[in-house]
């Protein structure tokens, strides 16, 4: 079961982005769409939708934070064919990171950035292994070049049942950048599959809010424990958001959120909206008490 959700912060164009996502990939719906309101963004629009078996949240929140290349989807193709069915649709407006071509990692491949500003690449793998669609991908980059095996190290140091999986390093002298070690590395994390490389030239972009990562806690004590292990900012947290020693931005949030706010009255979600709102670290009890009035 997937306890981890990849969230995306836009501008203004959660629900837009959501339904064009949703109209390109098989297996695929919106499943929620929600307005916050008097949040310190105005009213904001939140969707949740599924990609091909994988779930995602979305907001549109203002522009504080734009999506870049240090967080991108890899999309497990099976043909070249889907490859350059996905780059029709994907690539239309897009910028190109690294041109539609056979490489030494895979005969048909495509990086780009999509009008919205997400990043994906489309990957024809010659196996079955992998099963997980649709992929995030870790690039670490700036200061945290070479630390990608040192991160999923810890993350599987602190999400119970981590599955470790395939794993790449560069060749001596392959990287521009020395600091540069892991080109590939695999981890399973609480249902979700990451992939992590370092930038091998080292690359001047760094994780920000754009892209985070939703904990879906089942009580208050999972949401104590996610919170001790991974904020190591202070000043990033708030409303449930913390920042980890990689510059990765979580959210530590409980499972029933979804449904407490769409089983609230207008009323009840602005109380439960407020409630959180002057939160750091979630209080079930608190949002639940909110609710109630």
């Amino acid at each position: 079961m997937q306890n981890i959700v990849p969230h995306l912060w836009f501008d203004t164009q959660a629900v837009e982005a959501a339904n064009w996502y949703v109209s390109i990939f098989a297996h695929s719906a919106i499943t929620q769409v929600s307005q916050l309101h008097d949040t310190p963004s105005g009213d904001v629009d939140s969707v949740e939708f599924t990609l091909d078996g994988v779930d995602f949240s979305a907001i549109s929140a203002g522009s504080f934070f734009s999506l870049n290349s240090t967080i991108s989807l890899m999309v497990t193709c099976r043909s070249v064919d889907e490859v350059d069915a996905l780059y029709a649709q994907l690539g239309k407006d897009a910028s190109i990171l690294m041109p539609l071509g056979a490489y030494p990692f895979s005969k048909r491949y495509v990086w780009l950035e999509d009008r919205f500003g997400l990043n994906w690449q489309l990957c024809y793998f010659e196996t079955d292994e992998i099963e997980q669609k649709i992929r995030p991908v870790l690039l670490f980059s700036a200061d945290a070049c070479g630390r990608a095996e040192e991160a999923l190290a810890f993350y599987a140091g602190i999400f119970p049942g981590t599955v470790p999986g395939y794993v790449s390093h560069y060749l001596p002298g392959e990287a521009p950048d020395a600091r540069a070690k892991t080109n590939y590395a695999e981890c399973t994390l609480l249902g979700l599959q990451f992939v992590a490389m370092d930038h091998g030239v080292g690359g001047d972009e760094v994780f920000n809010e754009a892209f985070s990562f939703m904990v879906l806690c089942e009580d208050q004590a999972e949401i104590d424990y996610y919170w001790d292990k991974l904020s190591f900012v202070p000043e990033a947290e708030q409303c449930g958001w913390v920042k980890d020693k990689f510059g990765l931005s979580w959210q530590i949030v409980p499972k029933s959120m979804s449904e407490l706010l769409a089983s609230a009255t207008p009323e009840q979600a602005q109380r439960v909206t407020q409630a959180f709102l002057a939160m750091k670290k979630l209080d079930i009890r608190a949002l639940e008490q909110a609710k109630r009035g």
